[in-house]
C-alpha cells in the first residue's frame, strides 16, 4: 500500500490537489501583485475594492485586498515605518482573519492613499432591488441621486 490514504469522512484534500491549488492562488497573487505594480489605474482600482468591501460588511475578503497592495506598492517594512507598526503586526491585520483597529486600518489606508496620490470618498446609493409594487426591474439610472 503506497502512500498515505486519507482517513474516512476526512475532508482534508489530497497532498497533490492543494498543492495544485496553492500554485494556482500563488499564480493568481503573483499576477496581481505584478499587475498593480505595473499599472496604476488597477492599482487604485483595487484600494477602491478594498475600500467598498469594507464598507459593505465584507472586511475578510478587503483585508486580503489591501494585502496585495501593500506588496504591490509599499511593501510591509516601508508600511511598518510609515505607520510605526511591526510589519509582522501588519501582516497579522491584513491576514483573512485579522482584526485591524479603525485607528490601524485607517493609517494603512493613508499610507496607501498618500503612495497612489488618490482621496477616498464614500457615496451611498440605492440598493439595486426588483420593484414589488410594478414587477418591473430597475435601470442602472434609478441607482444614481439626480
Amino acid at each position: 500500500m503506497g502512500g498515505i490514504q486519507r482517513a474516512e469522512g476526512s475532508d482534508r484534500k489530497p497532498a497533490r490537489q492543494a498543492a495544485n491549488e496553492m500554485v494556482q492562488m500563488r499564480d493568481f497573487k503573483v499576477t496581481i501583485v505584478g499587475r498593480a505594480r505595473c499599472d496604476p489605474k488597477f492599482a487604485k482600482a483595487l484600494l477602491d475594492e478594498a475600500a467598498t468591501l469594507f464598507l459593505n460588511g465584507e472586511a475578510d475578503i478587503a483585508r486580503l485586498v489591501l494585502r496585495d497592495l501593500v506588496n504591490a506598492t509599499v511593501g510591509f517594512e516601508s508600511l511598518a515605518v510609515e505607520t510605526a507598526k511591526p510589519a509582522k503586526s501588519l501582516h497579522r491585520m491584513l491576514s483573512k482573519n485579522g482584526n485591524p483597529t479603525m485607528d490601524n486600518l485607517g493609517a494603512i489606508l493613508g499610507v496607501l492613499r498618500k503612495k497612489l496620490g488618490v482621496e477616498i470618498q464614500a457615496r451611498t446609493i440605492a440598493a439595486h432591488e426588483e420593484s414589488s409594487l410594478t414587477g418591473t426591474e430597475m435601470t442602472p439610472s434609478d441607482l444614481v441621486d439626480p
